[in-house]
Formats: C-alpha cells, structure tokens, sequence
C-alpha cells in the first residue's frame, strides 16, 4: 500500500501559484484602461481640461477635426440614419436562409446610359425635337450640366460615390 501512495506523489501535476511575482509588483501598463473603467481620478484626467490620458474610442470615427488647438465640428460628418417609411411594405423583417443567392453583373456605363438617358432620346427623336447635330433642342436639366458641374455634384455630400 505504501509503495502505491508512494507512486502517486512523483506524478507530474500542474498548479496554480497565487502569489504575485516582485513582491506583488505588477505591470498595469501592459493593460491599457478604457474609457469607463478605472477609478474616478483616472476619468477625470481623461476627460479633465488638459486630458493627460488618450481616450479609448473604440471604432467611433470624430465628427470634425482639431485646429489650432481647437475641435472643429463639421456637420456633414455626423453620422446621419436614413430609415424608410415601412408602414404598407408586405415584405417580412428577415431573410429566410433557404433563398437562393442572387448574382449580378456589374453596372456598366452602357447600362447606366441606357437606363436614364436612351429613352428621352428616342422621344426626341420620334417627336422631332433634336437639331442638325442630334442634340436636343429641349434639354433636361441633367443634359446642361457641363463635365465640371456633374463632377461637383458628385462629390457633394449625400452621392453615392463614396
């Protein structure tokens, strides 16, 4: 029986030591504190007139930019949620998994060209309204625009090429 009890004790175990290295010294600036954690003199030197500590912000982008020492707010950077109206749609709230996948090409100019202006050109063309060169002799307020015009509106806050 001894020599059994014996044999056990030689068996590799592992353990777990509590008592912390150095003299219970520990590192804390290996684990950086965000913002709502921590002691209130912590938050207070974040958030303080002369922040002494970096601001977790977690993926949240600034609605401005800092100039001179200042925050400048830009409006069309707020982060705006446009909801529709979804009071008479039949469509349910979810997407079963069992719908088949839905591929598309891609939108070409061609296809663009022909989905807003081919129309009205074979309307003009029909009814006689283009001139000697093939332009029309009542344009539609997208057909004035000159290149850098179309351009700028592009690039206006609220397009969809970003």
């Amino acid at each position: 029986m001894s020599k059994i009890s014996n044999l056990i004790n030689f068996i590799a175990k592992r353990s777990i030591s509590c008592t912390a290295p150095l003299e219970g010294k520990r590192n804390f600036r290996k684990f950086p504190i965000p913002n709502k954690r921590g002691s209130r003199l912590h938050r207070e030197r974040q958030s303080g007139p002369n922040p002494e500590l970096e601001v977790d912000k977690r993926g949240v982008r600034d609605v401005g930019y800092y100039l001179d020492g200042r925050f400048v707010t830009v409006p069309e950077m707020i982060p705006e949620l446009i909801v529709p109206d979804l009071k008479d749609c039949d469509l349910k709230p979810y997407v079963s998994y069992k719908v088949t996948d839905v591929t598309q090409s891609e939108f070409t100019p061609q296809q663009l060209f022909d989905a807003i202006y081919s129309k009205k050109i074979v309307t003009d063309y029909k009814q006689g309204k283009l001139d000697e060169n093939g332009l029309a002799l009542e344009p539609s307020e997208e057909e004035k625009l000159q290149p850098a015009e179309a351009v700028a509106r592009a690039k206006r806050t609220g397009s969809d090429i970003f």
